[in-house]
């Protein structure tokens, strides 16, 4: 993606990863003059082979630059950047805000944001599954898959579906979503923000930004909601409560009360583009879902195995446990806290649960006086004595309520472990 609109001029790109260095291609395509800049010195080596300048911002006289170009993983409330370019009074920006200015330049579309702390990625891509089935010609980025500025731009008529996270929106201050979308906010991320009530200032701005005209889709909470209907001045507001999505068993990588607001968002969404409910449907049926969010596995003599190694926190478990009436529960890792009360209301789910990593005698310890527990200490163990222990008509879930580099990569490599043990029964 270009824009003749950065032709010529000055950006420091802090953070050289997949979205920076989609940023750093799409500047130097457009004819700007940039300077790069990554703590990993291997990341530095590549752009300065390519012929880039490289320089730390904080060490620039910034004068003359029109913004630093920051990844959505600096902490703008600690990293002295933010200081450094409000002396020289220079923006600092993410790629979504540059995709915000080159919209001027794109072919006549449409744009669909969507936030919130739990479900983002599930939505986005069942929204762009569902637009595609229709035959529109739709993309999505942010957040999710390959970063908006490294994509073909869409012919006339395309929507660009973009997951944001609440660093991502801090970064832009133009984004004017056709459809914008907040699913839902609980405690996260809390180290970047004044507790819980500067975090969902973050997210809300979603709405600050759209003009007349456009929608809100939202939950309905309190005075946050005034909030956006006060200064909507003329935006469509709807509230995904408003949406009854009643157990679709036609819908089946969408179960469960999670999956349900997911898919009235989705449905929300597709209305306000102004697709008919028969091809709605239709995209709701076929979407296949996402790896490692309450992905279905294997159905082996009537015992359903589902990797939801995503859910790194209780209240995403919780979710996963609400699907499934009767569960074998593989749970454990690096946990994010000491207790597990987002759960407490689905435990009459539980059949017995199997703990695994750092975690797991904690994790006993605690489940032990409301359901059975065996420590069985490995992801493997736990595969194999669940699935013993599981009959027809229960699930085997991997949904672990933790974080995963305590025996892991990452919750994907979490998740395709699992499939790897499930595959092999």
């Amino acid at each position: 993606m270009m824009s003749s609109l950065w032709r010529r001029k000055r950006f420091a790109v802090l953070g050289l990863a997949r979205s920076g260095a989609a940023t750093v291609h799409a500047l130097r395509a457009s004819g700007a003059q940039v300077v790069v800049w990554d703590h990993d010195p291997t990341r530095r080596e590549g752009f300065e082979r390519q012929g880039l300048s490289v320089a730390d911002p904080l060490t620039l006289d910034l004068t003359g630059f029109t913004a630093v170009v920051v990844s959505p993983g600096v902490p703008l409330n600690s990293h002295p950047i933010a200081a450094h370019a409000a002396y020289y009074d220079v923006p600092l920006i993410g790629d979504i805000e540059l995709f915000a200015q080159a919209r001027s330049e794109l072919p006549p579309h449409k744009v669909v944001g969507i936030t919130g702390t739990n479900g983002k990625s599930t939505t986005t891509t069942l929204v762009h599954h569902v637009l595609k089935a229709a035959g529109v010609p739709t993309t999505m980025g942010g957040n999710i898959g390959l970063p908006i500025l490294a994509q073909e731009t869409l012919p006339e008529g395309g929507v660009y579906v973009l997951e944001l996270s609440s660093y991502q929106i801090d970064l832009t201050s133009m984004l004017d979503c056709d459809v914008a979308v907040l699913l839902n906010i609980t405690p996260d991320h809390l180290d970047r923000y004044e507790g819980l009530e500067g975090y969902a200032a973050s997210k809300m701005r979603l709405f600050a930004m759209q003009s007349r005209g456009h929608f809100a889709i939202l939950e309905r909470r309190s005075e946050a909601d005034e909030a956006v209907l006060k200064r909507a001045r003329g935006i469509v507001v709807e509230f995904l409560d408003d949406i009854n999505v009643a157990s679709q068993p036609d819908w089946p990588a969408l179960q469960g009360p999670h999956n349900a607001q997911n898919a009235a968002a989705a449905i929300a969404v597709c209305r306000a583009l102004g697709l008919s409910a028969d091809r709605i449907d239709t995209g709701l049926r076929t979407y296949p879902g996402l790896p490692h969010r309450t992905e279905r596995i294997r159905n082996l003599n009537g015992v359903l195995f589902v990797n939801d190694s995503k859910a790194t926190n209780p209240t995403s478990t919780a979710a996963a446990l609400a699907a499934y009436p009767a569960v074998r529960w593989i749970l454990g890792g690096q946990a994010k806290g000491p207790d597990l009360d987002a759960c407490v209301p689905h435990f009459a789910h539980v059949r017995a649960a199997y703990t695994i990593g750092d975690s797991g005698r904690m994790f006993a310890n605690l489940l032990q006086p409301h359901m059975q527990v065996e420590e069985s200490g490995t992801l493997a163990v736990a595969v194999e004595h669940a699935a013993r222990d599981a009959v027809a008509g229960e699930a085997v879930l991997l949904s672990p309520a933790c974080a995963s580099f305590d025996q892991f990569r990452d919750y994907e490599d979490r998740g395709d472990q699992f499939r790897r043990l499930v595959e092999v029964l």
